[in-house]
C-alpha cells in the first residue's frame, strides 16, 4: 500500500470534494481519499500494483483540475 500527496489548486468546496472522492475512489487500487479544504491537499492511499501515482495525478487533470 502506497501513500500519495497531491494539491488542487482550485479552490475546493463540498461539491468539487465529492466529486474528486467519486472520481479517485473508481479507480481500481485506490483505497481511501482524504481532502484537506483549506489548501487543495488530497491524500490517497492507494495499491501501487495497480495504479501509479502517475494515474491519480492524469485522471484529476482529465477532469480539469490543476495538480
Amino acid at each position: 500500500m502506497s501513500e500519495g500527496t497531491f494539491y488542487v489548486k482550485e479552490e475546493v468546496d463540498q461539491n468539487s470534494i465529492q466529486e474528486i472522492e467519486s472520481t479517485l475512489n473508481q479507480i481500481d487500487g485506490v483505497e481511501r481519499v482524504l481532502i484537506d479544504t483549506s489548501d487543495g491537499e488530497v491524500i490517497v492511499e492507494f495499491d501501487n500494483e495497480k495504479v501509479t501515482a502517475e494515474q491519480i495525478t492524469k485522471t484529476l487533470e482529465q477532469h480539469q483540475y490543476h495538480v
